[in-house]
């Protein structure tokens, strides 16, 4: 069985580059790094460095031990963190994923209440929209069709709907309108706000392809801060979550878009934690409260509501 104190070693070497640098890094003396190096050798039955020159150069074993070693590492300081908390008496911890325009508009308040409420919670948080490896996240926001499977084991709390909404120029001659419709923005310069694989894209481009529009993307942003910048600067349009356009600088409109708008549905999808389970159940409950009754934010530059809209 590999013992995670010389793994810990070990990563530190390839990192470092060398011995006497990992030594110094983790406060240890380079024989005793030596040591666990020759040690942890023994247990993999691997070849882990070689020599080059007067130091050493991790073998291509030692490479793909030290990349896989990534996740079942995590899962060890998350281990250690349970158990310190449970010999401390804390309240233990909790894991929340979410997408970014839910972290920028609700993160930040749902974090600072579980705070004030659990201050001993170990809180960790994963922006989910990235290849996740491991559990999942204990609390997890996501956006999922009405009625899609959800995982055994786990319930799915429907939070609530969140419409596209048009992103325009000031200048803009649709900008002053109250509603616009998607084939509106018919031979205008799109600038993508999300990723080409991800649900919130897919479920824009089907919605263009339902009333027989096929967007011009020229600009690929990828991401909403970034889009609302193109559109300031005059570059295009972009059609993006309201909840992800909620804050917008002087230079830019934002209209609604009439039926058939597409719409994202936002849920949480839970872990039962048994004894445990009243910081996830409050966390949730206070997500509901702040997409019922938005705040203006201090950390929104435009004062701009912090709900869906």
């Amino acid at each position: 069985m590999l013992d995670p104190h010389r793994l810990t070693v070990f990563r530190a070497v390839v990192a470092s580059g060398s011995v006497q640098a990992a030594a110094d890094n983790l406060g240890l003396t380079s024989s005793a790094v030596s040591q666990h190096l020759a040690a942890l050798q023994r247990e993999t039955g691997l070849t882990l460095f070689q020599r080059s020159g007067r130091g050493i150069v991790p073998t291509e074993a030692a490479l793909v031990l030290d990349a896989r070693s990534d996740e079942p590492m995590s899962q060890w300081d998350r281990l250690e963190r349970v158990v310190a908390d449970l010999r401390d008496g804390r309240a233990g911890q909790l894991s929340i994923g979410y997408f970014a325009s839910a972290g920028s508009a609700w993160m930040p308040q749902l974090v600072a209440r579980l705070r004030a409420e659990y201050p001993d919670l170990v809180l960790e948080l994963r922006l989910n929209e990235v290849e996740q490896r491991g559990p999942r996240p204990d609390l997890d926001l996501v956006i999922d069709p009405p009625g899609a499977p959800v995982p055994a084991g786990l319930r799915r709390v429907e939070l609530t709907v969140d419409p596209f909404v048009a992103v325009l120029p000031r200048e803009h001659p649709l900008a002053g309108a109250e509603r616009i419709a998607l084939t509106d923005l018919r031979g205008e310069t799109w600038v993508s706000n999300d990723h080409p694989s991800s649900v919130g894209h897919r479920i824009l481009v089907a919605a263009c392809a339902a009333v027989g529009l096929r967007p011009r993307f020229s600009v690929q942003a990828q991401d909403h801060h970034t889009a609302i910048g193109f559109v300031a600067a005059g570059v295009g349009v972009s059609v993006m979550p309201g909840l992800a356009a909620r804050a917008l600088p002087a230079g830019v409109a934002r209209v609604e878009i009439a039926p058939p708008a597409p719409v994202r549905h936002l849920s949480a999808v839970v872990r039962p934690l048994g004894g445990s389970a009243a910081p996830v159940e409050r966390a949730v409950q206070l997500l509901e409260e702040l997409i019922a009754r938005p705040e203006r934010t201090a950390g929104d530059p435009y004062g701009s509501p912090a709900g869906v809209g």
